[in-house]
């Protein structure tokens, strides 16, 4: 997401920085490109014209032009106006209602409401430890009944069972009395959706609105919409006091002009980011973090969190003795890392949240990188137990048959193993006190390359 707007506003102000003195003409060019860079994310005109003239005001004010580091003081207002078009200095979402809390979610058909559902589900009950019911309203498409009581059993959520002959308020009655006589924390109502805006769909939402009286209503829209998104975005803005919006399909969305144009016309805040398909993956959104990756800052607060959220540290431990040791490293070691990183979303997902992170793509293709990393992954496991705790025993026989089925070339398991070998010798050399002044040379330090490139 944001990845072109990224990439134009980067190579924008790397020609300030650093600079002793800026210009009026110097921030006049500078806004120029920044225009034509947000106008190319879709972000909604009247937004764009919004954020141009906020970021000039201040620019050309004596805290820019008298600066001892004008450049950055200029990157320092960009950062904070971007942070303020998606919604301000943002606090952690909570839940501000006694239980059941009941969480309405609208929109369009396809915008991803069901799966969303589920992804919030598993949020509240991973991350807030609450007791979570879901319901479905979608009375003209019994399929996504279905698909919402499977995901509510991988989600560890329960169901609502209806009918598709019942009135969806009625539906939304009967689920608010089950999550009360269940002791539910929230009620999540997953609502119809329609190809395009219309008074059927609204009055709809409206009925349930007004049957169950949410303290969440939240809409969900497609990042990839564009101005699609906006001008739905409006309409259920009219039809229903917002609380917040989802922005789903985030990974596919290299523009990310719905995030900026979306808060400002509904005037409520973005809360989370739907960044893949699975039910794990979504994300708090929080407008400053997302400020910084927009500029190339990356985000490495977000990072650090999803490490010790999503790694095994007991695994992780437990492969850092050996590595102390110098000894004991094996091909299923290396497995376990590389499917560590593949859990964290990839290459591509760890490059976005490090500073630099335009040029680091530039160097490394996150595609590239994150093919390889199956790619190991697939060698690895063709290969025999014996064969990965002594790869010394791969000979040109067992090469051939690693390769064919793992479906890759002998030289990719050639490469894969040399590599290995490399990774062990080093990790020898560096046992005990020279590990440790090693770590201290490295500290502050890019990470090593991934394997493979």
């Amino acid at each position: 997401m944001f990845d072109s707007l990224t990439a134009r506003l980067s190579r924008t102000i790397e020609n300030l920085r650093g600079r002793g003195r800026i210009s009026e003409e110097n921030v006049a060019e500078t806004l120029r490109e920044a225009r034509v860079a947000l106008l190319e994310a879709d972000v909604a005109l009247p937004v764009v014209k919004s954020f141009i003239e906020a970021v000039k005001a201040k620019a050309l004010g004596s805290e820019v032009l008298q600066s001892l580091t004008p450049g950055q003081a200029f990157i320092g207002i960009l950062h904070e106006q971007l942070v303020s078009v998606m919604g301000g200095a943002g606090t952690a979402w909570k839940l501000h209602a006694s239980p059941p809390v009941v969480v309405l979610l609208a929109g369009l058909q396809g915008a991803g409401k069901t799966t969303t559902a589920a992804k919030l589900a598993r949020w509240l009950i991973e991350r807030e430890n609450k007791r979570v019911l879901l319901a479905s309203t979608d009375v003209r498409r019994p399929a996504a009944m279905l698909q919402l009581e499977r995901l509510a059993a991988q989600v560890n959520a329960e169901y609502f069972p209806a009918q598709a002959s019942e009135a969806p308020s009625a539906i939304a009655r009967a689920a608010l009395a089950r999550a009360r006589n269940g002791v539910f924390d929230v009620l999540i109502i997953d609502t119809a959706g329609r190809l395009h805006v219309d008074e059927a769909l609204m009055g709809e939402v409206r009925e349930i609105d007004a049957a169950v009286d949410p303290a969440e209503r939240l809409f969900v829209v497609d990042a990839m919409a564009g101005q699609d998104a906006v001008n739905a975005a409006r309409a259920f803005a009219a039809a229903l006091e917002l609380t917040g919006v989802i922005l789903t399909k985030a990974d596919g969305d290299a523009r990310g002009g719905a995030a900026l144009s979306v808060r400002q016309v509904t005037g409520k805040p973005i809360v989370f980011l739907g960044v893949g398909e699975k039910t794990e993956a979504l994300e708090l959104f929080d407008p400053e973090r997302m400020a910084s990756r927009i500029l190339g800052m990356g985000d490495v607060v977000s990072l650090v969190e999803q490490v010790h959220r999503e790694v095994d540290h007991a695994e992780a431990q437990r492969i850092a003795q050996k590595v102390v040791k110098g000894k004991g490293f094996d091909m299923g070691d290396l497995r376990s890392q590389l499917e560590q990183l593949q859990k964290m979303g990839g290459v591509g997902a760890l490059i976005d949240k490090l500073p630099g992170a335009v040029t680091q793509k530039g160097a490394v293709s996150a595609d590239q990188g994150d093919r390889e990393l199956r790619r190991q992954i697939a060698i690895i496991n063709s290969m025999t137990p014996r064969e990965r705790r002594n790869p010394g025993v791969i000979d040109g026989s067992r090469r051939r048959r690693i390769a064919a089925g793992s479906g890759v070339q002998v030289q990719d398991v050639n490469r894969l193993l040399k590599q290995f070998m490399e990774m062990q010798r080093v990790m020898k050399s560096m046992k005990g006190g020279r590990l440790r002044a090693l770590m201290g040379a490295l500290k502050g330090g890019m990470p090593p390359r991934f394997p493979g490139r």
